[in-house]
């Protein structure tokens, strides 16, 4: 998964300037899923969707920096039970990757990691398996896929099959390339010299404002230089024989941030429950299974991983409730629509804070230990929050969301509160024209079905689902 990978950011979808020839060649080969979507508009929880199948708001983790919760099924404990070595490699952001931390990898599941807290640039800092920080030297896409290569090597000598997550750091800000890969974005527009835009300073760890085509420069770089990786390892699998049945999974965690968002594609930006906010690259790549090219526009989301790898496996699903579904049937050719809707919900965090629950885990085990270039709380390292929520209020239920179903997608609160939109992305894939006034009947069923949805939620959130 790359991090801050917007849908656009791919050259089989058209961009004008990113090079992208790896995941290119997946999807004119593999499942193109032409709507796909990260379960939030931001990071960690995307993350946590992945990793149980659950929108992240059930569990608390609302948030960049906001933790899973221990009790939480992961599909990598799932794969464990199965049989199979586990890793996970590059940016966690579901807590702190420490020993001893409850929601580290290894307590979710991943049998090694060499992990980070967040983010990280060219000679990343990581923890193996819990241990202090170390600095590695070398572009950090390079590094990790290095990583997962040796633990394949490792497994294959144990005849083990392998489950490895694999979360680049890239193009997430702020932005650093090497040579050979600025070097062929040279030439982007003049034009783009005049338009500013603020990120992270790499030397200062705080906001500074940059040109936006010295800033895209970088960031496209980033992205070509995770797309090479990537084929580093499908020419490993290739060279050892372990292509054909090893199935590959390539998304985003969100849309493109400000800093990037050079010609949006959609409405929206990374943070928005708005399509450019979460609609991202997804590619299968499976030869065993896919033997023609097949591309796809049923709706899918992240939280579609852990049942589709599940129904894969043979393995029963959790026994709670679950926003995925298995995608095997688009596999198969049976599934031409999807049969349950996607959700999004911005949850509004201040109230959590400010009412000063329980926290959910001890708070020194919350705090992460390796450093990235941001500062943050006057610090450079994260430190992760959850809280007990037992009992659901009124105003639980706010905070911008929306629920897609089909093409139809309905918005509430989405820009500003009070406000519902409803698009039909098939006519208007960017969002511009509300049709709550002319289709008012579709708009009130999906508002009530977002509702129940939300119903649902809040109960997990008190924990219900742990009992």
């Amino acid at each position: 998964m790359g991090d801050d990978h917007g849908w656009e950011e791919t050259g089989y979808n058209g961009h004008s300037f990113v090079k992208t020839p790896v995941l290119d060649a997946m999807a004119a080969s593999g499942l193109r899923f032409d709507n796909f979507y990260s379960a939030s508009p931001v990071c960690s929880p995307t993350r946590g969707s992945i990793i149980t199948g659950r929108h992240p708001n059930r569990y608390g983790t609302f948030a960049p920096n906001w933790s899973i919760r221990p009790e939480e099924i992961s599909i990598a404990q799932i794969l464990r039970t199965a049989g199979y070595a586990t890793g996970h490699f590059g940016k966690w952001h579901l807590g702190p990757v420490k020993e001893g931390s409850p929601t580290n990898p290894g307590a979710l599941g991943f049998d090694t990691w060499l992990s980070h807290d967040n983010f990280f640039e060219i000679d990343p800092v990581f923890s193996r398996d819990g241990n202090l920080p170390e600095q590695f030297t070398g572009e950090s896409s390079e590094i990790l896929i290095d990583e997962t290569i040796t633990f394949i090597k490792e497994t294959s000598k144990k005849d083990k099959p392998f489950f490895a997550v694999v979360w680049f750091g890239s193009p997430h800000e702020p932005y650093s390339g090497l040579e050979q890969d600025l070097s062929l974005y040279d030439n982007l527009p003049d034009s783009l010299s005049k338009l500013k835009v603020t990120l992270t300073s790499m030397e200062t760890g705080m906001p500074v404002e940059r040109s936006l085509r010295e800033v895209l420069r970088e960031r496209f770089a980033e992205i070509t230089a995770m797309d090479r990786a990537i084929g580093t390892l499908r020419e490993y699998l290739a060279q050892n024989g372990m292509d054909q049945n090893t199935l590959i999974w390539y998304c985003g965690d969100n849309g493109v941030p400000p800093s990037g968002n050079y010609h949006p594609v959609f409405r929206g930006v990374k943070g928005k429950v708005y399509d450019q906010g979460v609609r991202v690259p997804g590619i299968i790549e499976w030869p065993a299974a896919l033997d023609q090219p097949l591309n796809t526009s049923v709706n899918a989301v992240t939280s579609d991983m852990l049942p589709t790898i599940c129904e894969l496996t043979g393995q029963p699903l959790p026994d709670r409730p679950l926003d995925g579904i298995s995608l095997i049937p688009i596999l198969s050719g049976t599934m031409s629509e999807r049969p349950e809707p996607v959700y999004f919900w911005n949850y509004i965090t201040a109230p959590e804070i400010e009412a000063s629950l329980e926290p959910y885990i001890d708070p020194e085990l919350q705090s992460g230990t390796t450093p990235l270039v941001k500062i943050m709380d006057g610090k450079y390292t994260r430190s992760f929050r959850n809280f007990h929520h037992p009992e659901i209020k009124k105003t639980d239920y706010t905070g911008p969301r929306s629920i897609l179903d089909g093409s139809y997608k309905l918005v509430i609160d989405g820009e500003s509160e009070a406000t519902t939109e409803l698009f039909n992305l098939a006519t208007d894939p960017k969002e511009q024209v509300n049709l709550v006034t002319t289709e008012p009947e579709i708009a009130q069923q999906l508002e009530q079905r977002l509702l129940q949805w939300q119903q649902s939620v809040l109960s997990s959130l008190t924990g219900a689902d742990y009992h």
